[in-house]
């Protein structure tokens, strides 16, 4: 290969990691809006494996709300119960 084609090359080579720093950058711009939405749902993710390690407090929650307004709290009963019978079926139909 003569000096003057790994030249060409070598400038090509240059062109193209400048153009794809460029595109990067611009990708990183564009997914900024959906990394925030990512992040919104890790922490919601996070949490829910917090309450699942930490039944306990659900359980006081529960107590606390059918002291205070049993009548709300079989109106949520019935809604969670709803909730994972609903669940459950979507489980075992995606298999």
């Amino acid at each position: 290969m003569s000096l003057q084609r790994r030249f060409e090359l070598a400038t090509r080579r240059g062109e193209l990691t400048a153009h794809i720093a460029m595109q990067r950058g611009t990708l990183a711009g564009h997914m900024q809006p959906v990394a925030r939405l990512l992040g919104v749902a890790d922490r919601a993710v996070d949490g829910a494996h917090w309450l699942k390690r930490h039944p306990q407090i659900i359980a006081a929650f529960a107590v606390g709300l059918l002291i205070a307004r049993p009548r709300r709290a079989w109106r949520w009963a019935k809604r969670a119960f709803f909730v994972w019978r609903s669940w459950k079926a979507l489980q075992s139909q995606l298999g």
